[in-house]
């Protein structure tokens, strides 16, 4: 009966997962899903192929596989609830992290690497195992060089040791300045760290206390956001313009760099306070960012998916605005 039973309970578990699923999607919009969904289809598509037939590159595929369910892993919003109600929980994540990289598995597979597949299969489900990531604490004051109204920088520099990583990733894009891609590749590292900080939502009250309009607080965030992101980007691309890609390109890739960080800023607001809905949100403006820059359909569609953003964190901050009544309901007819 005891196999029977936890047989039922995963089935349970894993339709759970697919209402959530459903619910993110449909929170989405099906018109983002189908502006967005082809094309981070065949950017991901194009990339497995392009790994795939690489004779090194195809084993970098199961890497990165692993890690991408590792940083979803040690994120997770229900890790204590699953520990607490199903102590045995690490099975239903061994099936649904293979499941997950089926998709990967089965794309190898189509390109005759079978050693990867076999080794994408075996990692995936090994990140069930990995401890949950612990929650910041504040035991140990210290000071921080960002004001405090950039809360997102201050925590997030807490959290993710920020501020001790900053100066080992300019200092390895220094000693490497001369390969125009270690620069670029420490800038994305660095954002990836900033973005940690916009993943995770502050209390409803703290945010209400400084809401007076949905405009006036999008434009202060992303002033403050942007502001600090420009300044620790400035050491990477200085050094990228004072190599061989030259000033233009450094300025270029600086533009991009901080039009990622505003998506990722508006991301947090759009499906706030949902933090699985934000996480996945960011994660998937980065792969279609990073991904799909190649397709002719991306400038009208970054420009579709800024606007989304934009409506969406305003509608979501106005129904915080009203529900927590720190300030009057906004007008009907906006801002």
């Amino acid at each position: 009966m005891e196999p029977v039973a936890g047989g039922l309970a995963l089935c349970a578990y894993l339709g759970l997962r697919l209402r959530l699923l459903g619910r993110l999607l449909r929170e989405i919009g099906w018109l983002r899903l189908a502006l967005v969904g082809p094309l981070l289809a065949l950017s991901l598509l194009q990339a497995l192929v392009t790994l795939g037939g690489h004779p090194v590159g195809r084993w970098l595929v199961p890497l990165l596989t692993a890690a991408s369910l590792l940083g979803a892993h040690r994120r997770r919003a229900d890790a204590q609830f699953l520990a607490i109600a199903a102590p045995d929980c690490r099975r239903w994540l061994v099936v649904e992290y293979g499941i997950l990289s089926m998709f990967v598995v089965l794309g190898l597979l189509a390109r005759r690497a079978g050693g990867p597949a076999a080794l994408t299969l075996g990692l995936a489900p090994l990140v069930a195992w990995v401890p949950p990531g612990r929650a910041a604490t504040t035991r140990h004051r210290w000071r921080s060089p960002f004001r405090s109204e950039a809360f997102e920088w201050v925590g997030g520099m807490r959290a993710s040791k920020g501020l001790w990583l900053w100066p080992l990733l300019v200092g390895g894009a220094a000693w490497q300045r001369a390969a125009p891609g270690v620069p670029v590749a420490a800038l994305l590292v660095w954002l990836l760290v900033v973005a940690a900080g916009y993943a995770t939502p502050e209390p409803p009250t703290m945010l209400a206390l400084a809401l007076r309009t949905p405009r006036q607080f999008l434009r202060r965030r992303l002033a403050l956001g942007l502001g600090y992101g420009a300044l620790t980007a400035a050491p990477f691309l200085a050094l990228l313009g004072a190599g061989n890609a030259g000033w233009g390109a450094a300025l270029a890739v600086g533009l991009f760099w901080l039009l990622l960080l505003t998506l990722l800023m508006l991301s947090k607001y759009a499906f706030y306070p949902n933090a699985s809905h934000i996480r996945t949100t960011q994660g998937l403006v980065l792969a279609v960012s990073l991904l799909g820059a190649w397709h002719p359909a991306y400038p009208p569609l970054l420009l579709a998916i800024a606007g989304g953003l934009v409506w969406q964190s305003q509608r979501r901050l106005r129904a915080v605005l009203e529900t927590n009544h720190y300030s009057s309901p906004l007008p009907d007819a906006g801002d």
